[in-house]
């Protein structure tokens, strides 16, 4: 094997990646203590550093949209959830960081009404907090205010008001505000 081989090999491999479109789940959780509410937190140490987010992560080779948020739910905040059903997707281009991605959406509810969620990656996130849909749609009104001072995916914070930047991906759902999802926070569970 000719000794550029590897770095070549690398390279390549290197470049696939940059260029993929990956696919990122976001889950909408209600929150059972006042199921108006949803459950988000600061991203930390990623893309989107510093904005709102919903639990969420990357979708798994062979795993199907309902398992990836049942395990990311898990895995970032320690609660269980059912009732998995798809809610919404968007396409999210994050042009100056170089990613994109299509983000699905999936609603659930919490298995045990009593529990709150963790924070079991505080690498990544600040913690967790419950958000109406209205205190949401205001900090999208500041996101995009704010947009000329921030990259694609949000990043960029809070100025005097000490509202939170929505992450790209949740931005854009709050902004499409589907029907859907509008439904899912307007009854109870």
């Amino acid at each position: 094997m000719h000794a550029s081989q590897p770095i070549r090999r690398h390279f390549v491999q290197k470049m696939a990646t940059v260029n993929v479109v990956r696919v990122g789940v976001g889950v909408i959780i209600r929150d059972p203590r006042n199921p108006r509410k949803v459950f988000a937190g600061m991203r930390r140490n990623s893309h989107g550093d510093g904005t709102l987010a919903l639990p969420g992560g990357h979708l798994e080779m062979h795993e199907t949209w309902e398992e990836c948020a049942i395990r990311e739910t898990l895995e970032e905040t320690g609660l269980k959830i059912d009732s998995v059903r798809f809610g919404h997707v968007t396409n999210d281009s994050m042009r100056e960081e170089r990613k994109h991605y299509v983000t699905i959406f999936m609603m659930g509810e919490c298995v045990c009404p009593d529990t709150r969620p963790q924070n079991l990656e505080p690498l990544k996130c600040d913690g967790w907090e419950s958000f109406s849909w209205e205190e949401l749609c205001q900090f999208a009104a500041r996101s995009n205010a704010s947009s000329t001072d921030s990259n694609e995916s949000g990043a960029e914070i809070e100025e005097n008001d000490g509202s939170p930047i929505l992450f790209g991906p949740l931005l854009k759902l709050v902004e499409e505000a589907p029907q859907i999802v509008l439904d899912f926070l307007d009854k109870s569970p």
